[in-house]
């Protein structure tokens, strides 16, 4: 590890990024934040050059950049110029292509654009334009994404209304996302497709620490469970989902996430980009995540370098450079 850097050599699962916007486009971004209780400063956007310069501040070797706007020419475009980042830089970054998750055959589409373009992986939205992740209607999506084991990221909305006057990227992101991978477990998404790899954002928000209520009580006679999922495909299904450290690095989260899955699907993740990470926060999250008492050095180490193995495509991308 050089000395001058946090890390070394790390993987960051969790990088956003856009197409420049115009100065119209921001001014109505902005005033959407606004709307959701944000206070302070206009959020700055991210240029190439300034997130190269954090990278190689912090010590992060690759970026897996994912953007998810809910137009679908939008999400085309995006994923267009995602890709062109990657080209420019491909030691330096990934691309997890959005997927348009409320039109299965558009969804559809978009992964062979994605596939065309070399994307690394998908990501998509715990809800997009009203539609869930567990609706059935995205059986052939989940069959297509399961036959090329594909590599999926799953973040939450992030227009989810915030409550009490303060932003939802507080914390209704995070029950957003418990509450719809409980519905699709519920829902035989992870029976039925095991082979695609589901890494969830912010180390799965409320659900590490929801999951041992979750499997006590799930299977109760109260509880709708028309598929009947034990306790133990329950307990096992949630065990082999990846968690990002986003913003969870902390005690409290990394303890939660480790009693749900195992130090092996831990991968690190920044939420860089996000109107919500500065570059103060970012570096406070790997610093907690450094401090954690909870693995050995080695270990945590390790989850910088977790996902290489998921994503075989940028580890040669890496190797290549050297």
């Amino acid at each position: 590890m050089s000395s001058k850097t946090l890390v070394d050599a790390w993987i960051d699962v969790h990088a956003h990024f856009s197409p420049p916007r115009s100065v119209e486009q921001r001014s109505a971004m902005w005033q959407a934040l606004q709307q959701d209780h944000w206070s302070g400063e206009q959020p700055p956007d991210w240029s190439l050059d300034e997130r190269l310069a954090y990278m190689d501040k912090v010590g992060i070797s690759m970026q897996m950049l994912s953007s998810v706007p809910t137009n679908h020419a939008a999400l085309e475009a995006s994923n267009r110029y995602g890709a062109e980042w990657v080209a420019r830089h491909p030691a330096r970054f990934g691309l997890l292509a959005g997927l348009p998750t409320d039109d299965a055959e558009a969804a559809l589409r978009e992964l062979a654009r994605a596939e065309a373009l070399d994307a690394d992986g998908f990501a998509v939205y715990c809800q997009y334009n009203g539609v869930f992740l567990s609706d059935p209607r995205l059986e052939s999506l989940w069959a297509a994404l399961d036959e090329r084991a594909a590599v999926v990221f799953v973040h939450p909305d992030h227009a989810v209304p915030g409550q009490f006057s303060r932003p939802g990227v507080l914390l209704e992101v995070a029950y957003q996302t418990a509450s719809v991978i409980t519905d699709m477990l519920y829902a035989e998404v992870f029976r039925r497709y095991p082979s695609i790899r589901f890494i969830l954002a912010h180390c799965g928000g409320a659900l590490p620490a929801l999951s041992g209520r979750l499997i006590l009580l799930g299977n109760e006679s109260w509880v709708p469970n028309p598929q009947r999922i034990s306790q133990k495909e329950m307990r096992e299904q949630l065990a082999a989902l990846y968690l990002d450290t986003a913003m969870t690095g902390s005690q409290q989260s990394l303890s939660a996430g480790l009693a749900m899955t195992c130090a092996e699907h831990l991968v690190y993740g920044s939420d860089c980009g996000a109107p919500c990470t500065t570059e103060h926060t970012a570096i406070v999250n790997i610093e907690q995540l450094l401090a954690f008492s909870g693995l050995r050095r080695e270990q945590i180490e390790q989850i910088g370098r977790n996902a290489l193995a998921l994503f075989p495509k940028a580890a040669l991308r890496i190797q290549d450079a050297q």
